[in-house]
């Protein structure tokens, strides 16, 4: 036991001088992280503090007895300007030789700046001092031709972004002139007084307004710019119209004159000036708005989720809609040249030269002619309109109302304005033509050619009338499907013309639940739609099935829980007049109109046939439900819907989304068309009928362009 107590001691002992011995070569590799590094390791750690933009840190690293003791101010202000004005990013340095007898590091840095990658191989000195070595600085540590009274310039050449254009070349987006309001400091007479006035007229805080005087580039005779309103051009505030031989003045817009009047006051402050800007314009305004989408200044948010692309403070960046979409192919790459120039300001020495790329120009398979018809019928009502050739599947309008004004996203919203905007309770900035709806009696023939695919439907028999109220047996319990026109025979072409409900209840229930939701899944539903804009999927049923037989009976008739996006729409109805085959849609504007299909064979060319058959005589039948807009100069197909959005069928206070869905079933016809239009709160406005009529007015005008 003493034996053991003695070793134990003396194993302590060891141990405590193992200890100690660590403790000492740890204090001397301490000492050395901090002042015995090799000129190798400091000349990367300085550099890697390049791109972390740790100025004061690297300071700290020089030698100052050899360059004249430079103040911390000036090293830190001289390598801010240079790095940072050419945005420093992924530096790497390599090293390619020491020479101990001189301390001299050789080595080569690259890094990436918003003219390009720039490389070049360099030279750095050390001299060792009591606490390590210490790097040796002057201007030629950032280039090697640096001199201390050079410069180092960045000349940026702003790519222009390239234009939306419609099927023929009309401009959806493109450049622009407005009015920019700004100040010349040197001629304003009393700034807290105008600042309070323009505050007041530009609806901006003061403090705002200081903020932007302030900047440090502003001199006596600079042009500061505040904020971009509208260019005011003569013609708009004096309208004609021809009458006969002689000019009618009508009453100038009353919005046109607000903003003259206050444009005048603007120039009545001392020091106020108003100068001609370049921006982003949409001319068809309100008509095009979710289609076009806008573009905006970037924010830090952007600048982040977009690293090495280029963008910088200065630039826009598509926010949605085709800017969104194509913001790629239209914002062009800026041209940018950075060089050292000597303080007579003569080029010294190009360090990247990055060529300008104009953005491309964009053109779209939308008629802008058709865009603005339907805009103009619409604009009052919440709808959501589509129109596509159903031979090609090139989509001719996206409309969604109300809209908003894409033109007012680049003057900017005051807060009031913005408020407004987002409060209105028919939400203009809500994308329709993007949703998905209920679509009542225009899916009738969607469950008719199902039916007719299956078998479970025989087009000649007679389902027998019903009255205008129907239910399978006492297990619906108060339930009823209920219709509005009784008829004979009730076979299914009468069932279209006469929009039955309750025949087209019972051909769901033949056909079955199974076969109902695959037989959909087929045509594309619960499936992303294969379009450049994302669309919301349609569904049949809020679950993975068709739950119950008052839901199938339901769902035959384009209610229960039937939600589709109307492009979708369209493209199931072009299926009618292309044998069978499901158009593929698309934006983007090709001369060559090759034809794709989404779902080849959706339905047998019988089946087609027969579903386009019955839908010309919804039109041309004076029974048909569609019959008001029948043209003498081109056949026309077609079926209307009312959907009822209620929480029970005894519930009087729900709404009514009313649709129309038309379209040219002859392939020789000169401008062919399909068009598809949703209307919400129909009731007690004539139902479909309100649609059929809007969407005649429209048709109207593009046969006779």
């Amino acid at each position: 036991m003493k034996r053991l107590a003695v070793l134990t001691i003396a194993g302590i002992a060891a141990l405590a001088v193992t200890a100690m011995f660590m403790g000492k070569h740890d204090q001397k590799e301490a000492g050395k992280t901090k002042e015995a590094r090799e000129p190798q390791e400091l000349l990367i750690q300085y550099m890697n503090y390049i791109p972390e933009q740790k100025y004061e840190e690297m300071y700290q690293m020089l030698n100052l007895e050899e360059y004249g003791r430079i103040s911390q101010e000036d090293f830190i202000k001289r390598n801010r300007a240079i790095y940072e004005g050419m945005e420093v990013k992924n530096l790497e340095t390599e090293i390619i030789s020491y020479q101990k007898e001189r301390e001299t590091v050789t080595y080569q840095t690259s890094f990436d700046t918003i003219g390009g990658r720039i490389c070049f191989e360099n030279e750095a000195f050390f001299l060792k001092g009591e606490n390590g070595y210490e790097l040796v600085w002057d201007d030629s540590m950032i280039f090697p031709e640096l001199g201390f009274t050079d410069k180092v310039k960045v000349s940026t050449i702003q790519a222009e972004r390239g234009e939306i254009l419609d099927r023929n070349g009309r401009v959806l987006a493109g450049k622009g002139t407005a009015s920019s309001v700004g100040v010349v400091l040197g001629k304003l007479e009393n700034r807290e007084e105008a600042v309070g006035q323009m505050a007041v007229l530009l609806e901006m805080e003061p403090e705002a307004i200081e903020k932007k005087l302030s900047v440090s580039w502003a001199k006596e005779d600079s042009f500061i710019p505040i904020q971009t309103i509208p260019k005011l051009k003569e013609a708009e505030l004096m309208v004609y119209e021809k009458s006969g031989v002689e000019r009618v003045e009508l009453e100038p817009d009353e919005k046109l004159l607000a903003e003259k009047e206050r444009q005048e006051k603007l120039l009545e402050i001392p020091g106020v000036m108003l100068a001609d800007t370049q921006v982003r314009e949409y001319p068809l305004g309100k008509a095009a708005a979710h289609l076009t989408g806008y573009v905006q200044n970037v924010t830090a948010e952007d600048l982040e989720a977009h690293p090495g692309e280029g963008y910088t403070a200065a630039s826009v960046i598509g926010k949605s809609g085709a800017e969104g979409l194509f913001e790629k192919e239209l914002r062009g790459r800026n041209g940018c040249r950075i060089y050292i120039a000597d303080s007579a300001g003569r080029e010294k020495k190009v360090l990247a030269d990055q060529a300008v790329q104009h953005g491309q120009n964009i053109r779209l398979t939308i008629d802008a002619d058709l865009q603005t018809a339907l805009y103009e019928q619409f604009q009052e009502d919440k709808s959501c309109s589509v129109a596509m050739n159903p031979y090609t599947g090139e989509v001719l309008a996206l409309v969604s109302t109300p809209s908003y004004d894409s033109n007012d996203f680049i003057m900017g919203y005051s807060k009031e304005q913005w408020a407004a905007l987002n409060e209105d309770e028919k939400k203009p900035m809500y994308n329709r033509f993007r949703q998905t709806w209920c679509p009542g009696s225009v899916f009738k023939p969607v469950t008719a050619a199902i039916g007719l695919e299956s078998g479970a439907v025989d087009p000649l028999e007679d389902y027998g009338e019903e009255g205008l109220r129907w239910q399978k047996d006492g297990s619906w319990g108060s339930y009823y499907v209920t219709t509005l026109h009784a008829y004979r025979p009730v076979i299914l072409e009468n069932a279209l013309i006469y929009s039955d409900n309750i025949y087209f209840a019972k051909a769901a229930l033949k056909i079955g639940a199974e076969k109902m939701s695959s037989s959909l899944s087929e045509l594309g539903f619960q499936k992303e739609l294969p379009f450049e804009i994302l669309m919301t999927k349609s569904q049949y049923s809020n679950t993975e099935f068709i739950e119950t037989e008052i839901q199938l009976a339901d769902s035959g008739y384009g209610q229960g829980q039937i939600l589709i996006n109307p492009l979708h729409m369209a493209c199931i109805y072009s299926a009618f007049c292309n044998e069978g085959n499901m158009i593929k849609p698309y934006l983007t504007y090709s001369e060559e109109k090759s034809v794709d299909y989404w779902i080849p064979g959706a339905f047998s060319k019988e089946t087609a046939d027969q579903i386009l058959e019955g839908t010309k005589k919804v039109v041309s039948d004076p029974n048909g439900t569609g019959y008001r807009a029948r043209r003498e100069e081109v056949v026309l197909a077609g079926k209307t819907g009312t959907a009822e959005i209620k929480a029970s069928q005894n519930d009087d206070s729900g709404t009514e989304l009313g649709w129309f869905v038309v379209y040219t079933p002859e392939r020789n016809e000169e401008r062919p068309i399909l068009l598809v239009s949703m209307v919400e709160d129909v009731k007690e406005r004539g139902g479909s009928g309100y649609v059929v009529e809007k969407e005649n007015l429209v048709l109207g005008k593009w046969f006779h362009k």
